[in-house]
């Protein structure tokens, strides 16, 4: 038996052939022999593993590991804005000069943050566009009449806001009454869900099962989530979760009966993929498997409430190569493929739960605003600051304190 320098084997007889074989059947069959025998018979290439359907049974993933996220609430948000509303694009607004019925006009701030008046007899501009964008009504009402000076002799205007669009909140999700509400005035997160009819239950039978899972309802504000425990707001009466909202908070409660699991990052497809694919490595699969740079020694598993997470590290090039088992998921895991190492925990945490969330924010938005919206797969980055050390290469679960 003999092997070729690229790693191919080949049957390499002692002595000539046509001494020691008497047929070429004997001939082949010990050739085979030879070949299983070196372990030469399998290509250098290797078996194809098919990661859907792993040999090895999943293991139960016992040692996940608690870490105090970065992310806390601030004093601040706790207390009312000072600011006033301010105008902005859709607003729509009721003008009259007084004194003259005929001037009475409904008109709305256009995108470009300007208002345009218009005779309501004649339906032509008495005013070009007037810039009121992040004006309060007392300021454009008073902008108005300066403008007006130069046409009436001390114009009094009366402005009426109408209806509200540039100042609004997102409430979706397992709520009554999910959709996009106006803000007016200052708003506090309870009274927002209270606008929104409160969270879905269920009376059927007499029992009042909540249908919101509020350990992973959550707020995004900016890009950024909001650590608020849903649970210590609703079910404890904690006011210290109570914040006040902003224009174009998101605020989203996911279903309580759902069983997918999220995987995200460096995949092909991140996704929530259904509960059959209860695996790592299979979940892994159903999203499309890692790319081609994916740091594979550093996959996370993220399990509990956002507010309370516990997180594992798997070395997933062990698990592929059969030096590690499998890991058995549980419904509404979060399955993070990294692209490139994380040395502090914290911070990885902190990225996994942020992806997480506007992974689902920009999903659920698009749906709210198109039902037929094509789900959206996100993977994003952001820095962090440091805490427990990752240890590339660790078994399941298992992290290292800094040094």
């Amino acid at each position: 038996m003999g092997r070729a320098r690229d790693g191919t084997c080949y049957y390499k007889p002692a002595v000539a052939e046509n001494k020691l074989m008497t047929s070429k059947g004997t001939c082949f069959f010990m050739a085979v022999a030879g070949l299983l025998l070196t372990g030469c018979f399998i290509s250098k290439r290797g078996d194809r593993f098919d990661a859907r359907h792993p040999q090895e049974a999943a293991v139960v993933l016992t040692n996940l590991t608690h870490v105090e996220t970065t992310n806390q609430l601030s004093k601040e948000w706790l207390q009312p804005p000072t600011n006033y509303f301010t105008l902005g694009p859709g607003d729509k607004l009721e003008i009259e000069i007084i004194g003259d019925p005929n001037s009475r006009a409904l008109t709305s701030v256009g995108p470009d943050g300007k208002l345009y008046y218009y005779s309501s007899s004649q339906n032509v501009p008495i005013l070009p566009g007037i810039d009121v964008w992040g004006l309060t009504v007392a300021e454009a009402k008073g902008k108005l009449e300066t403008i007006l000076k130069e046409f009436f002799t001390e114009p009094q205007v009366s402005l009426q806001l109408r209806s509200i669009d540039s100042t609004r909140v997102w409430i979706l999700g397992r709520v009554a009454n999910a959709g996009i509400y106006p803000m007016p005035q200052p708003m506090t997160l309870l009274e927002a869900v209270s606008v929104a009819g409160g969270t879905m239950s269920s009376s059927l039978s007499g029992t009042t099962e909540e249908l919101a899972d509020l350990s992973h309802s959550f707020v995004v504000r900016n890009g950024d989530r909001l650590p608020v425990s849903f649970e210590r707001l609703l079910n404890e009466g904690d006011m210290s979760q109570n914040i006040y909202l902003q224009p174009d908070d998101f605020i989203y409660f996911p279903s309580s009966v759902s069983r997918d699991i999220y995987v995200l990052g460096a995949v092909r497809t991140p996704k929530a993929v259904a509960r059959q694919h209860d695996t790592l490595v299979g979940a892994i699969a159903e999203a499309g498997g890692p790319v081609k740079d994916a740091f594979l020694s550093q996959v996370a598993i993220v399990r509990g409430s956002l507010d309370n997470p516990k997180i594992a590290i798997i070395d997933y090039n062990d698990v592929i190569r059969g030096k590690a088992s499998n890991v058995q998921l549980e419904p509404r895991d979060i399955v993070f493929v990294p692209y490139s190492p994380y040395r502090y925990i914290t911070k990885y945490l902190d990225l996994i739960l942020l992806t997480f969330v506007r992974a689902v924010a920009i999903n659920e938005g698009a749906r709210a605003v198109d039902p037929n919206a094509a789900p959206a797969g996100v993977s994003i980055g952001i820095t962090g600051s440091p805490g427990t050390l990752v240890t590339p290469g660790a078994s399941p679960g298992t992290v290292t304190p800094p040094r």
